[in-house]
């Protein structure tokens, strides 16, 4: 197996990749690794601390405790007993049992994404995994060893169902991809250089375990709608200047007088791509009073500034936490002369052996230092709700509902910019007579992606899926939640796209002194790739390049959020 171990004492990621350490993952990091291919090194704390888990977990078996599907079956069954010999088995089996997942295969940045997310959450401990099985993990992604998972298959009580799928290429099965060729488990594997894992009591259940994919994937549309609110900014402003739109509602003391979540900071950055032209002084506005489409952009796209800290504030515990179930406390302040209370919440060693009635599920440990390998361990394995992400579910839902107002609000400024009686431009934004239908149809365009993107923001998360009997009776179909958030901001962009070619057009028409210097870019960008409208043509290919090649350009990205936090 080739090495992706700690890189010496005080281990540093350089540059390009990203240390993982179980308590700092960001962001911006899933995306470096899912996006960018970013290298991926443990840091040095890492395997001993995996190590130290183990140990319990190794004791606990060892000793036949009855504990959730670790000498126990799981959801249903697990108050059924699993006989010693049969553990490493059931493992396997887990993986095997679980890989149920339908549809298309999801997108390598998304396994990536979730792949990612797994091994921060088994690199903070607390699942007991066998410490070999996450340098596998780490090794398959820098890699680029994607396991195929389908993309249905979550109900959001951990992504057991999907990611079975990446547990079936640990160990040798299933199917991956290895730049560009789909292959068999193993043979992606051997050709990177890696072999399948062995694997051990417990290990089966944790490579399905937690909720990597709602996290990872979140990740991802975290990063990106932050983005796509700085584009929207961006071509709110454009907008504006066309429109000669009024700037007063974005004075701080207005603002200051009902202080809503978000709407000052969004102001200031509307404000900020502003500053260079004519608009920053409101009595070169048009009208005294303007459209709420655009007199309230404030207020919000500053709700879908607080959405998004919402949701950071919900991911933040998924991608640096165990969502395990159960979940291995080791003690390193722990006895270390040899002996164990050999009980479990009241039950002794000597009457474990073969129960098959209901079990209590934890597990208490005192591991000598001799019989584990390692001196003053000591710890506990206790049933574990971690797994449960009501949380995170509810935050991609607000979020999923604020991008949808951000939408309307997108598609009602285009339409305003189409009216003469309200911008003062020739109608449609054609520069000819009633003839020419300038603009009018892509309206329809840009309603029809509303809908769409309306369509999905129902949420999710009060609709909860059932699993195993009597035990699995409530779900947050988080990770469902995420990959319609996806859906959700491609139509986005799309729709930005649609609102900044007619913005453009609206400048030309309205020729403004001096552009602010986030709209002069802007219109520059999208001016390099589209000529301005004057005989009718088909607008739809311009929307395409421009969502493609200038909303979704790094440099032109990178370049507004540079002009918005300059101030």
């Amino acid at each position: 197996m080739t090495g992706a171990f700690p890189a010496g004492p005080g281990a540093v990621a350089g540059p390009g990749a990203v240390l993982v350490d179980g308590r700092s993952l960001s962001c911006e990091d899933v995306a470096a690794v899912a996006l960018h291919g970013a290298r991926v090194v443990l840091a040095d704390e890492v395997l001993p601390r995996l190590t130290r888990d183990r140990a319990v977990v190794d004791d606990v078996v060892d000793r036949h405790v009855p504990t959730y599907g670790l000498t126990t079956g799981l959801g249903s069954r697990s108050s059924y007993a699993l006989p010693r010999e049969e553990l490493a088995r059931f493992s396997v089996r887990t993986v095997r049992g679980r890989a149920n997942a339908v549809g298309d295969p999801l997108p390598v940045p998304v396994v990536r994404a979730a792949l990612i997310a797994r091994v921060n959450g088994l690199a903070g401990g607390g699942s007991g995994v066998s410490p070999e099985i996450l340098p596998l993990l780490v090794d398959m992604l820098n890699s680029r060893v994607h396991p195929l998972v389908p993309e249905v298959g979550s109900i959001g009580a951990s992504d057991l169902c999907q990611m079975a799928h990446v547990g079936l290429v640990v160990i040798g099965e299933g199917r991956a991809e290895l730049l560009g060729e789909v292959l068999d488990g193993a043979a992606a594997l051997r050709r990177a250089g890696l072999a399948p894992a062995e694997l051990g009591p417990k290990d089966g259940h944790v490579l399905c375990s937690a909720s990597p994919l709602a996290a990872g994937h979140g990740g991802l549309v975290l990063h990106e709608a932050a983005t796509v609110l700085t584009l929207a900014q961006a071509v709110t402003t454009l907008t504006f200047e066309g429109f000669r739109a009024n700037t007063s509602p974005l004075d701080a003391r207005v603002l200051g007088l009902r202080p809503a979540p978000g709407q000052s900071r969004a102001a200031a950055e509307l404000l900020a791509l502003l500053d260079g032209g004519d608009l920053t002084d409101p009595r070169h506005a048009r009208r005294v009073q303007d459209p709420i489409s655009l007199r309230c952009a404030a207020q919000v796209h500053g709700a879908l500034h607080s959405a998004l800290d919402f949701a950071g504030a919900a991911l933040d515990p998924e991608l640096n936490g165990s969502g395990d179930n159960p979940v291995v406390l080791a003690d390193t302040e722990g006895t270390t002369d040899g002996t164990t209370d050999g009980t479990i919440n009241g039950i002794s060693d000597g009457v474990t052996d073969g129960i098959t009635g209901d079990l209590t599920i934890g597990a208490t440990s005192e591991i000598a230092g001799e019989a584990s390998g390692i001196s003053g361990v000591s710890g506990e394995i206790l049933s574990s709700g971690n797994f449960h992400t009501p949380a995170l579910a509810l935050a991609f839902d607000t979020l999923a509902l604020a991008l949808t107002q951000t939408a309307a609000l997108s598609a009602e400024r285009m339409r305003r910019l189409l009216n003469p009686a309200l911008s003062g431009l020739p109608a449609n934004l054609s520069p000819h007579g009633p003839e020419h239908s300038g603009f009018a149809p892509l309206s329809k365009t840009a309603q029809a992606l509303v809908a769409e993107i309306s369509l999905l923001s129902a949420p999710v998360c009060t609709d909860p899926r059932h699993g195993a009997d009597g035990v699995e009776d409530d779900s947050t179909n988080a990770a469902l939640g995420a990959r319609r958030l996806s859906t959700m901001l491609v139509r986005l962009r799309q729709l930005l796209a649609v609102e900044a070619v007619a913005a453009a057009q609206a400048v030309d028409l309205a020729a403004p002194a001096a552009l602010g210097r986030g709209p002069a870019l802007l219109h520059r960008a999208v001016r390099e790739l589209v000529p301005r409208l004057d005989d009718d043509r088909p607008c739809g290919v311009d929307v395409d390049r421009v969502s493609e090649d200038v909303l979704g350009s790094d440099e032109v990205r990178s370049a507004l959020r540079a002009l918005m936090d300059a101030t």
